[in-house]
């Protein structure tokens, strides 16, 4: 104790973080880094493998149904004119009628114009799919044995000897793998979607493991520059979503501790770890991501399971309500933008989210430039001018707005954990949903604590009814008073103040709270579950809750215990431990 009075906290950081690796997972993209860096590495959480099979989609998860039904069509015709009301704009008839004629135009204020938005408009170029190898032919080699070349004829040769053979690289990651030609041999794989694995009956367990593997080797490896020989003397921090149930974290478990080869490693969830992130103890932590939202209230540095909520709704379908948007009032130009099939358009329409969205009262257009990514083609910019602006973001209100894409249905085994055949789990029903109609996950038996179970609401109403399950009034008051909002749709303009608005109109009368807050966060709302898993790592002096590699590839061993971890009981409680020195 005395030496932590004493040190200084970049002292703390630098000694105990050199050897800690932080991994935060998340559906779209995956951050990691040392726990001393001010900063992870950011990159796109998807993998492009080379295939030599005719007619195999580019794009793995084309099996998704993305056909809108009439009556989706309807409630999102609904909810945009609800939300239209509250924006003070024309419903959307009535735009569509009117012309753009009596539309303002104009640039948005703030951060939508800071330069680098533009220096996004460079050369686009397609990822550079071949990798050089130069091979010596073997008459130089004979001509070099026996003498004949002069040394005046030697020097020209050097170059002469060798040639270029183009190869496919066999595997792509990240950015460069969203950027590859639909025309060349690859299939891209998205291990998570969703906040689960992406395991469907195109996408085997084993797949999805493999290719988690591939990707965090490779950012271990060209990114932080962690060899897999000095791999064995660090230790991992995971970080990972509370959608996440009990089987995902085991395996994500023996990706990092038997494919990565990490020492040990130890579990936290991400509500947990933002609020550490941002110094607090006590806080309703709405973490907004690229497809999914959750949100859990946490109290004195402990997670109160029984706020949790799940919404199956996040960035990505902010980015495709835009699209919408634009094709229906015909401000969107004749290209093919294929949001699922073209990775690239998907990126394109994230950072015209970034840049132009926002929340507030009143018509608002930019003029912006689209581009248009055909097969083998450069990129073709359109200028054009974007409309109703401030509508897609109120799909998180309204998320009859959103229209999520369907996934196919996982294999039925994928939902029995067979190390809990030990337990009393024949008796539970494994139904793996399809039977009745439900969402994948909404029948899958988790454990009778905390089913990972999807909420169909808006997020005002998912806060105040998470906050309202928390027990007694006054942490109630606290809570309302202690909103943190984090993920990539944090940063959108105008969104503190139309959740407080809106939480404080979802409270029912009879409750006596009339306070409603959202807190500025300390660091990036992006890059705060990171840094909240950095802080836990670094403070864990007693490493009561780390598992061994030996350890758990010996079946799951835990130190001075014969237990395994075949409940999913104990694994989830790991994710809420933290010891305070």
């Amino acid at each position: 104790m005395d030496y932590l009075k004493s040190v200084a906290p970049t002292q703390i950081l630098s000694e105990r973080g050199k050897n800690l690796v932080v991994i935060n997972l998340g559906s779209a993209n995956v951050r990691i880094g040392l726990a001393m860096d001010e900063k992870p590495i950011n990159v796109p959480n998807c993998i492009a493998r080379y295939n030599t099979q005719i007619g195999k989609p580019n794009v793995v998860d084309q099996m998704i149904n993305t056909q809108v039904t009439t009556n989706q069509h309807v409630d999102r015709e609904r909810a945009y004119n609800t939300a239209a009301s509250l924006l003070k704009i024309p419903y959307l008839d009535e735009s569509s009628s009117s012309g753009s004629a009596s539309r303002k135009m104009g640039r948005i204020d703030g951060y939508n114009n800071k330069p680098s938005i533009t220096k996004k408009d460079t050369v686009f170029t397609w990822t550079d799919v071949y990798e050089e190898e130069q091979i010596s032919p073997a008459a130089a080699e004979t001509s070099a044995d026996k003498g004949e070349a002069s040394a005046t004829e030697a020097a020209p040769d050097v170059t002469e000897t060798c040639e270029n053979k183009h190869k496919y690289k066999e595997m792509i990651f990240g950015e460069e793998a969203m950027k590859i030609s639909p025309k060349e041999p690859y299939s891209i794989h998205h291990p998570i979607r969703r906040g689960h694995f992406n395991v469907s009956p195109h996408y085997s367990a084993q797949q999805v493991c493999e290719d988690l593997t591939a990707i965090l080797d490779w950012v271990l490896l060209e990114k932080i520059r962690i060899s897999h020989r000095e791999r064995f003397a660090f230790h991992a921090v995971l970080v990972l979503p509370e959608t996440f149930d009990s089987r995902e974290i085991k395996e994500t478990l023996t990706v990092v501790l038997g494919g990565l080869c990490f020492k040990s490693a130890v579990v936290h969830q991400e509500g947990l770890a933002a609020v550490f992130g941002n110094g607090l103890s006590t806080a309703c932590i709405v973490n907004m991501g690229a497809q999914t939202s959750t949100v859990v209230c946490i109290e004195d540095g402990v997670s109160l399971p029984n706020t949790e909520k799940i919404l199956p709704f996040g960035g990505e379908d902010i980015c495709r309500c835009l699209l919408w948007i634009q094709k229906h009032y015909q401000k969107w130009p004749q290209i093919r933008t294929d949001v699922l099939g073209k990775p690239i358009d998907l990126l394109m329409l994230n950072q015209l989210k970034e840049s132009y969205c926002e929340i507030r009262e009143g018509e608002l257009d930019a003029v912006a430039t689209v581009h248009s990514y055909e097969d083998g083609m450069p990129a073709v910019p359109h200028k054009t001018n974007l409309t109703s602006l401030n509508v897609p973001p109120m799909g998180l209100f309204y998320p009859n707005l959103l229209v999520p894409e369907v996934f196919p249905q996982p294999p039925r085994e994928w939902f029995q954990d067979y190390e809990n055949m030990l337990e009393d789990t024949w008796n539970m029903d494994f139904g793996g949903g399809g039977g009745n109609g439900l969402p994948m996950w909404d029948s899958f038996a988790v454990s009778p604590s905390k089913p990972k179970k999807e909420e169909k609401i808006g997020l005002a109403e998912a806060i105040t009814s998470s906050i309202l399950s928390a027990g007694r009034i006054d942490l109630r008051r606290k809570l309302f008073a202690s909103i943190q909002l984090i993920g990539g749709v944090g940063l959108t303009k105008g969104l503190v103040s139309a959740v407080e608005e809106r939480v404080l109109n979802a409270i029912p009368p009879t409750e006596a709270i009339d306070t409603v807050e959202v807190l500025p966060s300390r660091t990036d709302p992006t890059f705060v579950t990171w840094k909240g898993g950095a802080i836990l790592g670094i403070l864990d002096f007693g490493r009561e809750a780390w598992i061994e590699r030996p350890e758990w590839m010996e079946n799951g061993v835990r130190k001075g215990s014969n237990k395994k971890y075949k409940d999913s009981f104990y694994i989830e409680s790991q994710a809420m431990y933290f010891i305070n020195p």
